[in-house]
């Protein structure tokens, strides 16, 4: 029984870190919605002359992955098991950009610069810079991901656990959905905050008219996944059996009532 919890542990925290991180490294790029669907731009005038577009960060596309995740390990290890992983990925997302840090500093060979020296239309290009450009991030916008992505987690379990204590192990869509929106609100926020507020320029006007956007699609997400949470649970409980995913579940529930 050991072994089935220590791999389903394993294949849970692999597939969480390898979508926070990916996120995170392709979340410099930022388009646009209305564009993917073909439809003209929103245009929504918000706190007097700002005007918002549904324009989202690339990491969003696969963030739902993390929203699965996370509820699936609440559910199976509990608070424990999220803290753990949270903060190995935060060590781990803070390893990826110093790397990449010293790797876009690192002198650039002359015939790779030579080779790469236009694009496909011909026209001059300098690979060095689009590459230092596309993998370098502001300091705010790392601290502002770190900070936000620790106390989104922490969040998400606490009321993960607590919803289960009032529901019991019937309507996971609640606990699932319920928490995930609570600590979502917060993350995109904070980051926000951090990062174009603290550390950079934007007005509050913006940082608030921004962060609706994104809560607007993570609501939407949050809300959309539940079935595929629910398979996730179904195909889990195959795997452990009946006796040994009741236990966990009970486990979890038991040692996961306060916030830290």
């Amino acid at each position: 029984m050991s072994d089935k919890r220590t791999n389903l542990f394993i294949i849970l925290a692999g597939i969480f870190l390898t979508n926070a991180i990916v996120a995170e490294i392709i979340g410099v790029k930022i388009f646009s919605v209305e564009a993917l669907l073909g439809v003209q731009p929103a245009n929504i005038h918000l706190f007097g002359d700002f005007t918002l577009d549904f324009n989202l960060t690339a990491g969003v596309v696969i963030w739902p992955v993390v929203f699965i995740t996370t509820d699936i390990i609440n559910e199976y290890f509990g608070k424990d098991g999220v803290r753990k992983i949270s903060i190995l990925t935060a060590i781990l997302i803070a390893f990826v950009f110093l790397a990449i840090y010293i790797v876009t500093v690192l002198p650039p060979a002359s015939f790779w610069l030579e080779i790469n020296n236009s694009d496909a239309e011909g026209n001059p290009f300098n690979i060095d810079f689009a590459f230092r450009t596309i993998f370098r991030q502001g300091l705010g916008i790392i601290v502002g991901s770190l900070v936000a992505f620790l106390i989104g987690q922490l969040l998400d379990v606490y009321i993960f656990q607590k919803l289960r204590k009032i529901t019991g192990a019937k309507m996971l869509w609640l606990r699932a959905t319920g928490s995930t929106l609570i600590s979502q609100f917060f993350d995109s926020f904070i980051v926000l905050v951090i990062a174009f507020y603290i550390w950079g320029n934007w007005s509050f006007n913006q940082v608030i008219a921004v962060g609706i956007m994104n809560c607007i699609y993570k609501f939407t997400v949050a809300i959309l996944v539940t079935p595929l949470i629910y398979l996730g649970h179904y195909l889990i409980d195959l795997y452990l059996g009946r006796e040994l995913a009741n236990e966990m579940t009970e486990e979890a529930a038991k040692g996961s009532q306060s916030f830290i």
